[in-house]
């Protein structure tokens, strides 16, 4: 759409209030609002906001940040109260006083990303996210609880699942806002769901996966549940994962992972691929995996990957090929979590898979593994020059610290920042006595 169309829409609509949304560095959304009135002021990149205040972004010296809407975000918001006037938004990238993207802004970071795969060649790269959440009872003075919704398990229906008419609303919310929903059903744990929609290409993903937790959030707090996307929320119960689809695209060839010649129908590209992210699935796990309870989920038992290898089939491994070829031909990235900020997370895959593209040669390439690994013991893992992912957040700051490559993506203001932010999460957490601890020791 141009400018003038999205003025003539919010009059037409009575769209009341315009919200600029950003994403800061720990993932978590962020906006400033302005009466519809000032639209022409959001157009012209002429909203400034306070960037001091916010997660990785700047010093109070340089606290002024404006955002710069992306026209193509348009969407109204119909979740909102409308009752007073409607709501629209835009997704903004964050810009400096003096007109340029500013570095540590997780969008721009992404998007740098995908400069240097458009550089290689490469059109597109396509992204479908499969996003995991359970539902909670609200407390009746509305606070959060872990009271699950049912004792429904995998693709269960009613009266087992009491999900069952929220994730419907939701994804007739979503569809009413221009996401193609695949599927929605019911998850494995007690009270556990899952929603997909169509893949796009990675930025419009992110964006989208960013819209989609808010759009479930507040369905859910409207029908008296909390949706959490935390990874672990109930102990022996499955997590939260968000496993990610990738393909590589070119109008002329298509997709760039298919090879109906090669052996198992994956193109050198895509073994390259899959063996760049391999590489580097221990020091990128901070970006997939990035808070303290990611690692209680990235556990034995509850089909969460915790080895870096591949198959075709096996659940067990890191990264999984769905059964279809063609047009559909992807990577299944099985680790991320939806707590991960999806642009960090997204421009780390991108920059080590390129990696892989780019300089591991065809001797090289990491062969895929057939065996249950569930199955084998410690030394037979070994064997097969298996790495394990991280266990705690602890050691995927260490990994992370040591990655050239990540710092290279993050640049230096982000890396610094995130780093201190992670350690600090680990800090809190290494010296907090928990209900564990109490349980079993207080009276020993």
């Amino acid at each position: 759409m141009t400018k003038e169309e999205i003025k003539k829409i919010i009059k037409d609509k009575d769209i009341s209030y315009i919200r600029l949304q950003f994403t800061d560095m720990l993932g978590d959304i962020k906006a400033v609002e302005i009466p519809a009135k000032k639209i022409d002021d959001a157009l012209n990149n002429k909203v400034m906001f306070d960037g001091s205040s916010i997660e990785g972004f700047v010093r109070i010296k340089e606290a002024d940040m404006y955002l710069y809407p992306d026209i193509d975000t348009f969407l109204i918001l119909p979740f909102e109260d409308s009752s007073i006037g409607g709501v629209a938004r835009f997704i903004c990238d964050v810009h400096t006083p003096e007109g340029k993207p500013f570095v540590g802004d997780p969008r721009y970071i992404l998007k740098k990303q995908v400069k240097k795969m458009e550089e290689m060649g490469i059109e597109k790269m396509l992204v479908g996210f499969e996003p995991e959440f359970y539902l909670f009872k609200l407390n009746p003075d509305g606070s959060a609880s872990t009271n699950i919704s049912d004792r429904a398990s995998y693709f269960d229906l009613s009266p087992f699942d009491g999900g069952e008419n929220i994730r419907r609303e939701i994804s007739l919310m979503l569809e009413s806002m221009g996401f193609e929903v695949q599927t929605s059903h019911h998850e494995v744990g007690p009270g556990q769901n899952e929603i997909t929609f169509k893949y796009s290409d990675v930025v419009s993903a992110c964006d989208r996966v960013q819209t989609f937790k808010q759009v479930v959030k507040v369905v859910a707090r409207k029908n008296g549940y909390l949706a959490s996307f935390m990874p672990k929320p109930l102990n022996k119960q499955a997590g939260n994962g968000m496993h990610t689809n990738c393909s590589l695209y070119t109008e002329g060839k298509g997709d760039l992972f298919y090879d109906p010649k090669a052996e198992m129908e994956l193109s050198s590209m895509c073994k390259k691929w899959i063996s760049g992210i391999l590489n580097h699935a221990r020091e990128l796990s901070l970006l997939t995996n990035p808070i303290v309870n990611s690692y209680k989920r990235l556990v034995s038992g509850y089909e969460a990957p915790i080895y870096a290898c591949w198959s075709d089939a096996n659940r067990s491994s890191l990264i999984r090929i769905p059964a279809i070829r063609g047009l559909a031909t992807r990577t299944e990235l099985r680790n991320v979590d939806p707590c991960a900020n999806p642009y960090l997370a997204l421009a780390g895959i991108l920059a080590c898979g390129l990696d892989g593209i780019k300089n591991i040669k065809e001797e090289d390439i990491i062969k895929p593994v057939k065996d249950n690994l569930f199955s084998l013991t410690e030394d037979e893992i070994k064997e097969r020059n298996i790495d394990c992912l991280p266990a705690t957040l602890h050691s995927a700051i260490k990994e992370f610290k040591k990655s050239s490559i990540l710092k290279d993506v993050l640049g230096e203001h982000l890396w610094d920042k995130y780093i201190e932010a992670k350690e600090k999460e680990w800090k809190e957490y290494h010296t907090t006595v928990s209900e564990f601890e109490l349980e079993k020791y207080l009276e020993r």
